[in-house]
């Protein structure tokens, strides 16, 4: 397959996922503080959902003040903001009808309607009306893209570039959802430490608050419910939700679909597809980060610090998308 092609497949698929992840970010934001809370507490999450996304510095640049329907604005809507949906969708759009020859039909003219209904929302006012439901629009018809994708789609070069991008951009909002509402929710139940449990929120794993726990449990339902968790978590622990469960079954959980180690069995298993001599460095570093998140343990990773944890978990997924670039998606020396 041509470089310039599997370039356009893998964002493809990396901006309609990128699209879904800012979704379900804004929907749980959105959810969460309809909920009795303080002005700084809300303020809090809104500025929060920037960090995940690292737009802190641009928002501020645009906004004097950090809001809600100012952040929502300017995560949806904002063309000089590059990560938002409108933004995302284009792109993606751009990169199908670039390579229109690789799609299925059924596949193009998904991407096509996408972009032309989201236009047509927005213009009719539909995300003011109701966002909830605006957010669902996003991501069902994220659901519906993949599920075109891997209905219609040759098993071929194309359907794995296209699997490439999707869970490498899903590994990386995972990876940034849990660091930044953990650090948002934890960090304030208990004395901040710099390392082990402290760093979490000191005794928080273990005896948290009494009077706490039930806003606790409608936050951190609102993050399993952010990445379709909450009825998974209901079934594999059948207990009331703690903290450093969400964390096992979104980073550990193979059988978890938007888990750090499921989205990792994807890379690694497409690559493995597309290998080529060039790639051997990659698919190493790819492998080894898989096999350490197969056998890791949740209390081992807790005990030396999640925020640690994640923070290179992210720059390890940065540098696999360096080396899959640099492997697959530009054209090879002579």
């Amino acid at each position: 397959m041509l470089s310039r092609t599997a370039d356009h497949l893998f964002w493809l698929a990396r901006y309609m996922e990128r699209a879904e992840n800012t979704a379900r970010m804004l929907d749980v934001n959105y959810q969460t503080s309809l909920l009795p809370q303080s002005a700084d507490a809300a303020e809090q999450g809104w500025r929060g959902l920037l960090s995940i996304s690292e737009l802190t510095g641009l928002f501020a640049e645009r906004h004097p003040r950090v809001q809600a329907q100012a952040v929502m604005d300017f995560m949806v809507r904002d063309e000089n903001n590059l990560s938002s949906i409108t933004c995302c969708i284009r792109a993606a759009r751009e990169n199908a009808r670039a390579v229109r020859g690789a799609l299925t039909t059924e596949v193009w003219e998904t991407t096509n309607q996408t972009w032309l209904e989201f236009n047509r929302k927005l213009e009719d006012g539909e995300f003011e009306r109701d966002p909830g439901a605006f957010f669902e629009w996003v991501k069902f018809r994220s659901h519906l893209s993949r599920g075109v994708t891997v209905g219609t789609m040759l098993m071929d070069e194309a359907l794995h570039f296209l699997r490439i991008g999707t869970f490498l951009e899903r590994a990386d909002n995972t990876a940034r959802l849990l660091d930044v509402k953990f650090h948002a929710l934890v960090g304030g139940a208990g004395a901040q430490g710099q390392s082990g449990h402290g760093s979490l929120g000191g005794d928080y794993f273990g005896s948290t608050a009494k009077e706490s726990h039930e806003v606790d449990f409608y936050h951190w339902s609102a993050i399993l419910r952010s990445v379709s968790g909450f009825e998974i978590y209901r079934k594999v622990y059948r207990n009331v939700i703690r903290p450093e469960r969400v964390a096992e079954l979104l980073i550990l959980r193979p059988d978890m679909p938007r888990s750090l180690a499921a989205c990792m069995n994807e890379v690694v298993a497409n690559l493995d597809l597309v290998a080529n001599a060039q790639s051997v460095e990659t698919r190493r570093r790819a492998g080894r980060l898989r096999s350490d998140l197969q056998y890791g343990r949740i209390d081992e990773i807790l005990a030396t610090g999640l925020h640690a944890y994640l923070t290179q978990f992210l720059d390890r997924v940065n540098d696999l998308g360096v080396g899959i670039s640099r492997d697959f998606l530009v054209p090879m020396a002579a």
